[in-house]
């Protein structure tokens, strides 16, 4: 008797078969195009996460930047402040105290300002 490896291969195209539910056509039916299709949103969902921390890195700048410049002054200034200063605190958790407690934040900027001085 002749062993195969019938149950394996079965399993493994069943795999793909269940992560491509969902695509459009044959890209959901067609084991071949399921695998591509799978594949290529593996590399789309790798660049993703990638661009994921650039975003947020931008939303915090864009929000600190708003928050100082409330202050009267500049981010990089600021920023550089802050290095002086050092507070280590990072631009997500400056972003945050900037959002929900104005005050804090204010003494940060005062202190960051004192710094450059």
């Amino acid at each position: 008797m002749r062993v195969t490896n019938g149950p394996a291969t079965r399993q493994r195209r069943n795999r793909v078969l269940k992560r491509a539910k969902g695509f459009r056509g044959a890209r959901s039916t067609l084991f071949r195009m399921a695998k591509e299709s799978t594949m290529r949103a593996d590399r789309f969902r790798l660049v993703g996460r990638r661009l994921k921390k650039r975003d947020y890195r931008r939303l915090w700048i864009t929000r600190l930047t708003a928050a100082v410049e409330a202050l009267g002054m500049q981010y990089s200034r600021f920023i550089f402040g802050v290095h002086k200063a050092q507070i280590s605190l990072n631009r997500k958790e400056l972003s945050e105290l900037a959002i929900h407690d104005a005050a804090a934040f204010a003494q940060i900027v005062d202190q960051a300002r004192a710094a450059i001085a």
